[in-house]
């Protein structure tokens, strides 16, 4: 068996403490880069994006559709995007209609904090009242868009009319990101494609 003085716990006991008290003592800065968590961060406002998160763009251009400038550009914002909270990102525009028809509307937001089903739900319902959708008369179900295309997530549409052609609201929801788009004069198979098309100039 080894014996031990009490001198020498003595001593190993402060060794100790002081190994605690300069571990306790680090500051962000005085720690690798890559130890540093993103909150701790000097000028870091937001934790880091999560994999799998996309952002929006303010595309020019949108599934072979020129976004509108000058008097026919979106000048507010039609539809309410419900609560936007820091580092969130709003896009709206209006995209030349096939065929030189009524532009196609498009609202979206990314870094959603809560579920995007959600967010989506919010944004259809905007739509419908900015279209002066009548309550009385039922609420459109929305219905899944069988290829929601390479970005995945969830893409629905909707008929606001009853007939065949008419006002349809598309939107789509990922892991961060909640849009919806107007097609006046369509169809709710046109409307999911084009809808697809454009999502993929629309998000990255």
């Amino acid at each position: 068996m080894f014996r031990t003085s009490r001198g020498a716990l003595l001593r190993a006991a402060v060794v100790a403490a002081a190994a605690v008290a300069a571990l306790t003592a680090c500051r962000p800065e005085d720690l690798p880069a890559d130890d540093v968590p993103a909150s701790a961060a000097p000028g870091a406002s937001q934790p880091a994006a999560p994999d799998g998160q996309r952002s929006l763009v303010d595309a020019a251009e949108a599934g072979g559709l020129r976004k509108q400038t000058g008097e026919g550009a979106a000048g507010d914002v039609p539809v309410d995007p419900g609560e936007m909270r820091d580092g969130m990102r709003l896009v709206v525009s209006r995209f030349a209609g096939p065929d030189g028809g009524d532009p196609v509307l498009f609202e979206g937001v990314d870094n959603v904090p809560e579920d995007t089903s959600r967010r989506r739900e919010h944004l259809f319902r905007g739509m419908l009242e900015y279209i002066e959708w009548d309550p009385e008369l039922g609420q459109p179900q929305a219905r899944p868009v069988a290829d929601p295309g390479p970005l995945g997530g969830s893409v629905e549409c909707l008929m606001a009319s009853f007939a065949e052609n008419g006002q349809v609201v598309c939107g789509w929801a990922d892991e961060s990101t909640a849009a919806v788009a107007l097609f006046p004069d369509s169809t709710l198979d046109e409307a999911g494609k084009l809808f697809v098309a454009m999502r993929g100039d629309l998000e990255r």
